[in-house]
Order: structure tokens, then C-alpha cells, then sequence
């Protein structure tokens, strides 16, 4: 089995998922292929929930797919989100009701769209209709501020605003894109104090 792939995999999400969570840090994101499906509404809602689920059903079978087909070895990347709210004052103030989400897992570079159709027609067999939004497709990021929250979920938004209110005025960047959150940790089997999230804000010079 070829693990060139999976070591590759791993010093990339190694070098953009292991900020500091002391300091805000500039990071060059490269363009990466997800996995991904589209939504609203509040974290833990019904229709995040199911997303969720699905992302991770359409998963496993590219996993499989890749281990039969190709000899190659897919390790499975923590799952990842954009946030973003019509108005950003909402979204800084954490008024989830308002949250509209793009959920996200990252996939090894080899994965084709006709290897991810497969995968997803298999997850119907056995799960029925995918959600409409459920696609493979290239995310560009480029330039980002990023940091460590150490804690639960939903209580990052002193840290967001002292992002959007001090670090980026100080440093001349504006906002260039929607937050974006990496969760290492699965909170099924993490303390909500020892959970550990990327927070990353793709960014561009104010002038």
C-alpha cells in the first residue's frame, strides 16, 4: 500500500492546523479539494446535523475506494466549517439563528469526481436522497490569520472580536472570505474544556 500520500497529507494539515494559542499567526493556505455541503441555521440544528452525517457517510466509501482501486490510503481529516451571516455584526455577536454554514472535509489529492460519485451513489443505496449541496470541489483561501481556541464550542467570540476589531485594524487587513473552523477533536469523546479549534480568517491589505 502506497503511504506516500497519507505521510504528504499529514505534514500539509500539520503545518496549517497546529496555530499557536497565544498569538495570532499569518498562514498561506493552498488551494485544497473538499468534500462539502451548504446550510443555515444554528450549529447542532437539525439540518447541520444532517449534513454532517452525510459528509461523513460519503466519506467511508472513498476510503474504501481508494484502498481497492488504487492501493492507496486515505486518512480521514477533522471535520471543518465556514460561518458566515448576511450582516457580519450578527456573526461577530454570535446570534446563531442568523449562522449560514458551508461544512467541509478535506480529501487526498488523488480522489477524482468520478471516484466521489461513486461513493456517493453507494451512500444512497443505503441512505437515500444526498442533500443537494453535497459536491467535491477545490476551495481557494490563500492569505489567513489564524489562532487556537482551547475550550468549548461558542465561546470563541472575545477571541473574534478582538481578531476583527484589533489584530486586523492594526496590521491593515481586511476580511477576504468566511470564517473558517477546523475542529481536531470529536466532542463525543472530548471534554467541551479540552476540545481544540483552528480559527482561521482569510484576509487582504486594507489599502
Amino acid at each position: 500500500m502506497d503511504t506516500n500520500d497519507l505521510k504528504g497529507l499529514k505534514k500539509r494539515l500539520e503545518a496549517l492546523y497546529q496555530p499557536s494559542d497565544k498569538d495570532f499567526s499569518l498562514v498561506d493556505v493552498p488551494d485544497m479539494r473538499f468534500v462539502m455541503i451548504d446550510g443555515e441555521g444554528p450549529p447542532k440544528g437539525e439540518s447541520h446535523t444532517n449534513a454532517v452525517q452525510w459528509l461523513f457517510w460519503a466519506i467511508y466509501p472513498l476510503k474504501l475506494i481508494g484502498k481497492e482501486r488504487m492501493g492507496k490510503y486515505f486518512i480521514e481529516p477533522p471535520l471543518e466549517g465556514l460561518w458566515w451571516a448576511d450582516d457580519v455584526k450578527d456573526f461577530i455577536a454570535g446570534d446563531q439563528d442568523k449562522f449560514k454554514w458551508r461544512m467541509m472535509i478535506v480529501t487526498a489529492d488523488w480522489v477524482t469526481d468520478e471516484m466521489f460519485e461513486q461513493a456517493v451513489a453507494e451512500t444512497e443505496e443505503r441512505r437515500g436522497k444526498a442533500p443537494s449541496s453535497l459536491r467535491l470541489d477545490t476551495y481557494r483561501e490563500g492569505k489567513s490569520v489564524q489562532i487556537m481556541h482551547l475550550g468549548p464550542f461558542g465561546e470563541d467570540v472575545p477571541t473574534l472580536s478582538r481578531l476583527h476589531e484589533e489584530f486586523l485594524p492594526e496590521n491593515h487587513l481586511l476580511p477576504n472570505g468566511h470564517h473558517h473552523e477546523i475542529y481536531l477533536n470529536d466532542p463525543r469523546r472530548v471534554a467541551p474544556e479540552k476540545r481544540k479549534t483552528v480559527l482561521r480568517q482569510p484576509v487582504r491589505p486594507a489599502a
